[in-house]
């Protein structure tokens, strides 16, 4: 999705400079994953799931897919920060409860854990999660994009918490929540995670 594209895809028309904001923070030479292209791919996999029947609201879904990453330096509490940016940056260009649901969704994505009943925030966190799925080449080059991420980690101190993220997530019942992605998304997600602790384990011992 090229900036064009990706600038069509906000959601209001007004707020430019927020979303220049935020389409310049996803653009950091920093970012090796979330980075402009993951922004691109959850908003192309929310376009694909209203296609395939998932109904959500699309006005906060789609700005807090803007916002969710929208403060990402590796820290715990980039998603409470990426939230607050939400809330400021939006009052005033959208009316105050959906400002509170933009911010609400931003902070679902810290765990991927809507309710059931949650249209919104399942629709955004499968959207997020659809890199899981992904062919082996993308799933593949998503992995070293984190690794280079947290380049400032050792290699056994990276392995450790990358197996603790990958046994988080397969511990879920479900890792997605929408029908479609469900149906679609859910058995290659559940492969590559377990490929993926299988080498991790696998460097562990060779270490």
């Amino acid at each position: 999705m090229d900036d064009d594209h990706l600038h069509a895809s906000w959601p209001l028309t007004t707020g430019e400079e927020v979303r220049d904001a935020l389409a310049a923070a996803y653009a950091a030479s920093d970012r090796d994953y979330h980075d402009t292209r993951h922004l691109a791919e959850v908003l192309a996999r929310l376009a694909e799931l209203a296609d395939r029947g998932a109904a959500y609201d699309p006005v906060p879904v789609l700005l807090a897919a803007w916002f969710h990453d929208g403060v990402y330096d590796g820290e715990r509490d980039a998603e409470e920060r990426s939230a607050a940016w939400a809330e400021d940056a939006l009052a005033g260009l959208v009316p105050e409860p959906v400002v509170a649901e933009v911010a609400r969704l931003v902070r679902l994505t810290e765990t991927h854990r809507p309710a059931d009943d949650d249209a919104n925030g399942c629709a955004l966190s499968d959207a997020d999660l659809a890199i899981l799925a992904a062919p082996r080449a993308r799933y593949d080059e998503y992995v070293a994009a984190v690794r280079r991420e947290f380049a400032h980690l050792d290699d056994d101190t990276f392995r450790e918490g990358r197996a603790q993220v990958l046994r988080s997530l397969a511990a879920k019942e479900h890792l997605f929540h929408t029908p479609w992605a469900r149906e679609h998304w859910e058995a290659p997600a559940r492969a590559n995670l377990a490929r993926e602790l299988e080498e991790l384990a696998g460097a562990a011992a060779s270490a």
